[in-house]
């Protein structure tokens, strides 16, 4: 058993390992954590602002009351143009949800199999992506291929690759992070794969796949697959910390949707009604409901609450290189759901 001296060099030592972990948590986080939770919704996207961020949009379709939106900051700084509700927003990641209901919709149609190994479909990247003759299309979507994250690649956010092929060769002959199956890892080139292999089976682009069977059917026609199909001054700037410029026309590959037209579709995600028969269960067998996005300039978070039957839309145009915004982004988002929680017990 220690003795108490022992004891009090632990918790002297406990307390010093913690006054100097502070040193290195930004403070804006534990402050944006410990003030006391306004009153309104708009109060806390004001707030938002107050720490740093550029702008902000918020969307709230609550059942029962008509959708909300909230905003604040600059859609665009330099003009002094504010945050409005229906600008354009790189969504990012957000936009796997599109891809594996795609993918859902497919298998449903036995167009795909989810079986099916990525060597099948490109027999000529056998030699050159480890495990292809292995890896399913299912571990794919499910980002357990073990192929190397193309994104983790030196410089790719600084001279992003300018089309497929160019980003695929960023991992062409690399070892794999591990054998397929037998483990989880994040990967974008898991997608950029689907993408392609959706193309290759149907003789057509994915997002065109997607604008037919989800959004047209949702009338959503405020999503795109590009930055070339919109005005560019409808989408809101991006802007990373420490640089002046607005880095909105940088492209890297992301679908631009208005926080609205997201929060439609992940309403009818949630509640089944983008489903045909048979394809709700396939999806629930290979990807997840909610999700968020991140790319220089642009972090959104998009998830429903069932217990207050609420679709919460976050978008924020501000980021930085050691993801102290992407945790402020997140405690505002958490916030704002528990200002609706507590509004939903009145």
């Amino acid at each position: 058993m220690p003795n108490k001296q022992t004891k009090r060099i632990v918790r002297i030592v406990l307390l010093i390992s913690t006054i100097i972990s502070l040193f290195f948590v930004p403070w804006i986080l534990i402050w944006a954590w410990i003030l006391p939770l306004p009153d309104t919704v708009q109060e806390q996207v004001n707030e938002a602002i107050s720490h740093g961020f550029d702008g902000i949009i918020v969307y709230v379709d609550q059942s029962g009351e008509p959708p909300a939106f909230y905003t604040a900051g600059w859609h665009d700084r330099k003009n002094k143009i504010p945050a409005y509700p229906q600008a354009f927003f790189k969504i990012a990641s957000i936009g796997k949800l599109y891809d594996a209901v795609a993918i859902a919709k497919l298998a449903n149609d036995k167009r795909l199999s989810l079986n099916k190994k990525l060597a099948d479909y490109f027999p000529e990247l056998a030699e050159r992506i480890e495990n292809a003759e292995k890896i399913t299309l299912e571990m794919m979507v499910q980002h357990r291929s073990g192929i190397p994250n193309l994104t983790d690649t030196p410089n790719f956010w600084i001279n992003p690759p300018k089309s497929s092929n160019e980003a695929l060769e960023l991992i062409l002959d690399l070892p794999a992070n591990f054998e397929p199956g037998e483990d989880y890892e994040y990967s974008n080139t898991n997608y950029l794969l689907i993408s392609e292999i959706i193309k290759k089976v149907l003789g057509y682009s994915e997002f065109q796949y997607i604008k037919e069977e989800i959004l047209s059917p949702l009338k959503l026609n405020k999503t795109y697959g590009s930055l070339s199909e919109i005005n560019i001054d409808s989408l809101m700037s991006g802007y990373y910390v420490g640089i002046e410029d607005d880095i909105k026309t940088a492209d890297y590959g992301s679908m631009i949707a208005t926080a609205e037209d997201v929060g439609i579709f992940l309403r009818a995600l949630n509640d089944g009604s983008l489903f045909d028969k048979g394809e709700q269960e396939i999806y629930s067998s290979i990807y997840v409901y909610e999700h968020t996005g991140l790319v220089p300039g642009y972090q959104s978070i998009a998830k429903y609450y069932k217990d207050i039957d609420a679709v919460v839309i976050q978008f924020v145009n501000t980021t930085n290189f050691d993801g102290y915004t992407w945790n402020l982004a997140e405690i505002v988002y958490n916030r704002i759901v528990k200002l609706l929680r507590s509004k939903k017990k009145l």
